[in-house]
């Protein structure tokens, strides 16, 4: 999906989630090409702070996305 899909779906998942999920877990947008999200979630899980839903476009190649979710670290 290109980022505007995403960004919905994204909103859409948060909306539905129930609170102790999303204390657990990140949803973010990354993408869709494998390497790229794994690039992404790497640099992401090191300083979460420092991204926001833009920031996975610079780690695209092809403009496609998807939302992911997965466990936060303590």
């Amino acid at each position: 999906m290109n980022y505007t899909e995403a960004l919905q779906h994204k909103k859409e998942s948060i909306d539905k989630a129930d609170e102790s999920l999303l204390k657990l877990y990140h949803i973010i947008i990354a993408p869709a090409n494998t390497e790229e999200s794994y690039k992404y979630i790497q640099d992401f899980t090191e300083n979460p702070k420092a991204f926001d839903d833009e920031s996975c476009k610079k780690y695209s190649t092809n403009d496609e996305f998807e939302v992911v979710s997965f466990k936060k670290e303590k």
